[in-house]
């Protein structure tokens, strides 16, 4: 399927997003999605129609494609193409149009000419009908009308009744023209203070992205094999392209260093600010920033392929998904505006008919109605503070890859941990060795067949024993959580691992790693891997707020007790396999909402049956994809933000949404007795979207933990 990425600009509301997934729909695309928030539109074009039909389609309900496929188009921008310009070309004419409002001492008895009033009105009018009818008109025939239905209904209402009182009957107690004019002023002006609040739940997002693009010194060599240095896009650069790094750039792409030290500044995807030492082999992530030295590195990743692209990417997925709290919002908003024409009409025949209310203050009822709803804050409810809670937490390295594991966070009881390589470090020093055989043999045979393993311990040995002679298996293979098998050109077996690799009829010592060739144990090594310095602290927060903690690792039983003990973890299941963690968390889970945490890689089958499934990350595509959450490079410092961060985000839902229902529910009846003009609803329906993100964007600052 033909993947589309298009940005797209002028949606105000949840409606308008509706509006367009229903189109594309419509047109037989698959996985559509559409975030009102950043303006971002998703989907497969399976059909594989003309993409221009799809753009013409869009633009006709009255939004427009600036990028396709993440390539911008380079239009011009059209005049009073944004709400900043079209507030400040009404703004004028509208300011003239109410001076008569104001008890000025000046004489204005000029502007009761009702010629004079309706030219004054009619390019607010025909500005308003061209922006607010046109994408009113076009969502009404696509069957999602949105809030521009509401506002052009309002403003075409009080703009026809003041004709008729100028053609027809000639009198000036029927003029409305700055009713009209306001109404349209005033909600550009809303949409404006709404497009610019919007905008800063999305600063965080738009700083990583914006480190995407950069200027690179690239490497190359002339006909003499004399090197040559030129700046060049990093966009541009390809997978094993070689480039050159100085003390206070910005690390253009992934890379690997090939040749120097430095020190990184690695903040810009961890939240860690302080360097980090980098040497010849070790990886550089696009984005980061070298605080000292030079380096010379080799392109180990480009486009989205990338570290930072795949985080960018994945924060933009979460964002448009939808937690079960949104869906409600949802259905409301999509039925919201007719129910609002009709509670209008409603309010102008009681008014009229049964209150004795004048025909002009029971329209002029019914237009303040109409103006005052807002669909726009319950569609804007959630995405708004989803955006903050997302951008906060990719700052500080905590990476979720759905949004709905942000609501999940309020209810889990219980956490599972991982021991190696999740609660300590994963780097192993070996402790002490024992052998039948030659001592260098045993280190060749041991270093030959724990290079196949991606096991830390196996790592880890490898490094240490990097001198050994290396011999060729003649066959080999990795049984998960259990060791490895090797088949030399003699025909021998050789087996290293767990106890488990152990006949029944040898009884060993507890060790961490046994050998054996041809079923005989010929040796043994015990490692020394040492607790992740802010676990203790991690673990000690989710005692005192009530969450059990819990040991789940495929380690020796007096192993796991004795790291379980320091840290003060309740509950220990040991020498579990990678089968039986999974059963583990499948029964926990169903006892009650349970969290685990986990290297992303070897326990990935438990994090999956998880409630949310925790990796700790090296910032690796790999380790991206495992959970439902992924903590970067920090250990488990920010496991206890990414759960507060959550619970909070949740909670900011709650308080938006019970603002966005209550201001419809208590606002509507008020203009309905005539407490609230047309021109002060217009104002306040502006400010409600406006309340919504400034509760939202507290969650910068809110005090999480």
């Amino acid at each position: 399927m033909n993947q589309i990425d298009w940005q797209v600009e002028g949606m105000d509301c949840s409606n308008c997003a509706i509006s367009i997934r229903k189109f594309l729909e419509k047109k037989g695309m698959q996985a559509v999605s559409v975030n009102s928030i950043d303006g971002k539109v998703l989907f497969s074009n399976e059909p594989n129609l003309p993409l221009t039909e799809l753009k013409s389609g869009i633009e006709a309900l009255g939004y427009q494609v600036v990028s396709e496929n993440t390539a911008k188009t380079e239009t011009k921008k059209k005049w009073l193409h944004n709400n900043k310009q079209r507030f400040l070309f009404t703004l004028p004419f509208t300011a003239i149009l109410m001076l008569h409002m104001f008890h000025l001492r000046l004489p204005l008895h000029w502007l009761n000419n009702p010629w004079l009033q309706l030219i004054l009105c009619l390019p607010v009018f025909i500005l308003g009908m061209k922006y607010f009818g046109k994408s009113g008109l076009n969502s009404l025939l696509n069957g999602v009308p949105n809030m521009n239905v509401l506002v052009a209904l309002g403003a075409l209402v009080s703009f026809v009744y003041s004709i008729v009182g100028v053609f027809v009957l000639h009198d000036n107690q029927y003029l409305f023209f700055e009713t009209t004019a306001s109404i349209i002023t005033l909600v550009f002006l809303g949409n404006y203070l709404e497009e610019s609040s919007m905008q800063a739940t999305q600063k965080l997002l738009k700083s990583l992205t914006k480190a995407q693009k950069i200027m690179a010194n690239m490497i190359a060599f002339d006909g003499d094999h004399q090197e040559l240095i030129f700046p060049i896009e990093n966009t541009q650069l390809k997978t094993g392209d070689l480039i050159l790094i100085k003390t206070g750039e910005q690390v253009p792409i992934d890379c690997k260093i090939l040749w120097g030290d430095c020190a990184v500044d690695e903040s810009i995807i961890t939240g860690e600010s302080l360097p980090i030492s980098k040497t010849k082999k070790d990886f550089l992530i696009g984005g980061s920033l070298l605080d000292e030295g030079s380096v010379k590195a080799q392109v180990t990743a480009t486009g989205n392929e990338t570290v930072l692209s795949g985080i960018v990417k994945m924060v933009q997925q979460a964002q448009s998904q939808k937690p079960p709290m949104q869906k409600l919002a949802d259905r409301i908003s999509a039925i919201f505006v007719p129910t609002v024409i009709g509670i209008a009409i409603v309010v102008f025949l009681i008014n009229y008919f049964f209150v004795d209310v004048a025909l002009n203050d029971a329209i002029m009822r019914a237009i303040a109605v109409l103006v005052i709803s807002c669909p726009c804050a319950m569609g804007l409810a959630t995405p708004a503070a989803i955006s903050v809670g997302l951008g906060r937490a990719a700052k500080k390295g905590i990476i979720y890859r759905n949004a709905s594991t942000l609501e999940s966070f309020k209810s889990i009881r219980q956490i599972v941990f991982d021991k190696t390589g999740t609660l300590t470090t994963g780097k192993f020093a070996i402790q002490q060795c024992e052998t039948t055989i030659d001592e260098n043999e045993f280190m060749s045979i041991v270093f030959s067949m724990e290079k196949y393993s991606t096991h830390p311990i196996a790592q880890s040995i490898v490094n240490a024993w990097s001198k050994s002679t290396l011999i060729r298996w003649k066959q080999i293979e990795e049984i998960k959580g259990i060791g490895i098998k090797a088949l030399d050109d003699q025909n021998n077996m050789y087996e290293i691992g767990s106890k488990k690799i152990l006949p029944a009829e040898i009884n060993a010592d507890n060790h961490h790693i046994y050998h054996l060739k041809n079923k005989a144990l010929i040796g043994w090594i015990d490692v020394m891997d040492e607790i992740r310095p802010e676990a203790k602290n991690v673990i000690e927060w989710f005692n005192t707020h009530g969450i059990e903690t819990i040991m789940l690792t495929g380690d020796l039983n007096e192993k796991a007790k004795n790291v379980a003990s320091a840290l003060n973890i309740k509950h220990v299941y040991a020498e579990q396999s990678p089968l039986q963690k999974m059963q583990q968390i499948e029964r926990l889970s169903l006892l009650k909402p349970t969290a685990m945490v986990g290297d992303g890689i070897n326990d990935a089958p438990a994090l999956a049956k998880s409630t949310i499934g925790i990796s700790i990350g090296n910032a690796s595509q790999l380790a991206l994809q495992q959970s439902d959450v992924v903590l970067l490079n920090q250990g488990l410092s920010h496991l206890p933000e990414a759960m507060g961060l959550g619970k909070h985000t949740y909670l900011t839902i709650k308080q938006n949404l019970f603002w966005a229902f209550a201001y419809n529910i208590i606002a509507i009846p008020i203009a309905a007795i005539g407490w609230l003009t047309p021109t002060f609803s217009a104002l306040a329906m502006g400010f409600s979207d406006v309340m919504l993100a400034i509760i939202s964007l507290n969650l910068f600052v809110k005090k999480v933990i």
